[in-house]
């Protein structure tokens, strides 16, 4: 599934890659923290919050967890929210709708956004298409503007811009006072022109820097962040100020 990404990214690595390696990633591009997420599919734990907090263990100045849960079994995941954020630490809780098939829409998410209204962390999703071979449907990014409406206490970040929706994504985020958006998996120069318009004016408080390491390094993807021409008060928000007040970093 993951392998189609190699088209575009034959970079990726193939093996476990140590914590130092992306804590010096991390020092090349002048990141001060990262935010790290376990990565949980149907019948198959790909990254587990435990491991995640592993690795948060090794560079805890650094490195921030993010969790996920298996939404197929409601109140198990209710309970591992509520562990990841109480014992684990973790800032937020991460489920992306492509691996399940569903959208963010489907009854089986909403006891999560319950639990993580009850833990005040965010919930993090992917919107736009999907990289790997699997249905890019269900992140269209105007099915988080019916849960905003239902949830309107719980902040979404909706990951990967929404491209090719991403005039979706602005009209949600600009509606719903905690949906945000961030640029993780996309160079800043890959940025849509009007991504970059909202950025520079009345989207500066909703959109988060992001790289998606490693198959993008942090450094790759700044390379061109001049090229945004954003003001100083924009860049601080886009690289650091949103994401500190979102997860309450």
């Amino acid at each position: 599934m993951l392998d189609s990404l190699r088209r575009w990214q034959p970079e990726i690595p193939r093996e476990e890659q140590p914590v130092a390696k992306t804590v010096e990633a991390m020092d090349e591009a002048g990141v001060d923290k990262s935010l790290i997420s376990a990565w949980v599919a149907p019948g198959n734990v790909m990254i587990s919050n435990d491991e995640v907090a592993g690795f948060v263990e090794q560079a805890a100045d650094r490195l921030v967890g993010v969790g996920s849960v298996d939404i197929r079994k409601p109140m198990d995941a209710v309970r591992e929210v509520r562990r990841c954020v109480d014992e684990l630490g973790f800032k937020g809780i991460r489920v992306l709708p492509w691996l399940w098939e569903v959208p963010p829409t489907d009854r089986r998410f909403y006891p999560v956004y319950v639990a993580c209204c009850e833990a005040d962390v965010p919930f993090c999703t992917q919107i736009g298409h999907t990289g790997p071979l699997m249905p890019s449907e269900v992140g269209r990014p105007i099915y988080l503007d019916q849960v905003a409406l239902d949830f309107p206490e719980l902040k979404i970040v909706g990951g990967h811009i929404g491209y090719p929706w991403t005039d979706e994504a602005i009209a949600v985020a600009t509606k719903h006072e905690n949906v945000y958006i961030d640029t993780s998996a996309y160079t800043t120069k890959r940025y849509p022109p009007a991504l970059v318009e909202y950025l520079r004016a009345h989207g500066r408080r909703k959109i988060l820097f992001g790289s998606n390491y490693p198959m993008i390094t942090p450094a790759k993807a700044l390379r061109d962040l001049q090229s945004l021409d954003l003001d100083e008060e924009a860049t601080g928000l886009f690289l650091g100020g949103n994401a500190q007040r979102v997860f309450g970093l």
